[in-house]
């Protein structure tokens, strides 16, 4: 985390290592073409969901609300995910309600709870896309994260941008945090901000950028207890901790995501004073990793909560957040699926023709 704190704070040793971002830049761009040119291709059309940079921006809120606007649209929505973090047995894997979170993963788990239509977890994105096609179930597929797996086609590609870290330094790795330099925004369909734009330099990147910008709105909804599910509203759950703070109980929030703070924060927001304990982006939790809370309140995100709930306490709680994606972002890709839709109607049309 050491280096990821060096690339958003502008570290002056990172200038020392530009000659490797630079072998790094051209490595990444033969990989491109050579994998472009293999690209697989499927007859439903496929929406990329990813980031520029390394760790999280906000891309699995994304996917859950665009699938959702989407489904309100009469498309039926399939999700595919890399699964990063699970180990199953057999690839694609079908995830279902009672997936173990070790085989899926931690982003594929939390979709599942929410997403309502096949999900299906590969590797090999292109082997799952082809399941996905093959199972029937859906007419569009969304894809989360998956940018830079050129291999896999893609009709409509949605790049997450952190808005309040932007970019960091400007570099691609090592020296910085992108995986591809700025510029390859300019081949995007749609760019969409989470959280509230901070850095300068983020504005004229985007200023220069002619894809439609939105944003993506995460709004705290309810807390959950990570053993029971039972839920409490913002206020009343407000009450519960003042009631354990007149106990002399302690409050702990952990979090194991791509950018810790911005949990923190928005606990600070809400006026709950925590300690706090940031974790690497999808952790594996053992219990033992936070028998330091013991019997006090423990608060984490719910991508946390679905690797903790196999050995939760009964005083977890997870913030459960509702995703809103702008009005003008979902515009833009429905105006594309349905250019998409059009088209291939047409193309048949002339075929039997």
């Amino acid at each position: 985390m050491w280096l990821v704190d060096a690339w958003y704070r502008g570290a002056w040793w990172l200038q020392l290592l530009r000659p490797l971002s630079w072998l790094f830049n051209l490595l990444a761009a033969a990989r491109r073409g050579r994998l472009t040119a293999q690209q697989c291709t499927s007859a439903l059309p496929v929406i990329i969901v990813g980031n520029l940079t390394v760790g999280g921006a906000g891309k699995t809120p994304v996917v859950l609300a665009l699938g959702s606007a989407l489904r309100q649209q009469g498309w039926r929505v399939g999700v595919l995910s890399r699964g990063y973090g699970g180990q199953s047995r057999h690839y694609p894997l079908f995830v279902g309600a009672d997936t173990d979170v070790r085989a899926s993963g931690d982003e594929a788990r939390l979709l599942r709870r929410h997403h309502r239509g096949p999900l299906v977890v590969d590797p090999d994105r292109c082997r799952g896309l082809r399941a996905l096609e093959e199972s029937g179930l859906c007419d569009v597929v969304v894809c989360d994260d998956g940018l830079q797996h050129y291999r896999l086609g893609r009709d409509i590609e949605i790049v997450v941008v952190d808005a309040e870290r932007g970019f960091g330094n400007g570099l691609t790795l090592p020296a910085g945090p992108l995986r591809e330099p700025a510029q390859r925004l300019a081949g995007v369909d749609v760019i969409v901000l989470n959280g509230k734009q901070a850095e300068a330099q983020l504005a004229t990147t985007l200023a220069q950028q002619s894809a439609p910008i939105g944003s993506v709105h995460l709004q705290p909804a309810a807390w959950i207890n990570v053993k029971t599910g039972q839920r409490v509203s913002l206020q009343n759950f407000q009450m519960v901790k003042l009631s354990d703070e007149s106990d002399k109980r302690q409050v702990y929030a952990i979090a194991g995501i791509g950018h810790p703070q911005r949990f923190f924060d928005s606990l600070s927001a809400m006026g709950i004073t925590a300690h706090c304990e940031g974790f690497p982006d999808h952790y594996a939790y053992r219990a033992a990793d936070l028998s330091f809370a013991g019997k006090d309140l423990l608060l984490m995100t719910e991508k946390d909560a679905v690797k903790c709930e196999r050995f939760a306490q009964d005083n977890w709680w997870y913030l459960a957040i509702e995703p809103q994606l702008d009005k003008d972002v979902l515009t833009a890709v429905i105006n594309r699926l349905n250019t998409i839709r059009s088209t291939s109607a047409n193309m048949g049309d002339k075929e039997h023709g």
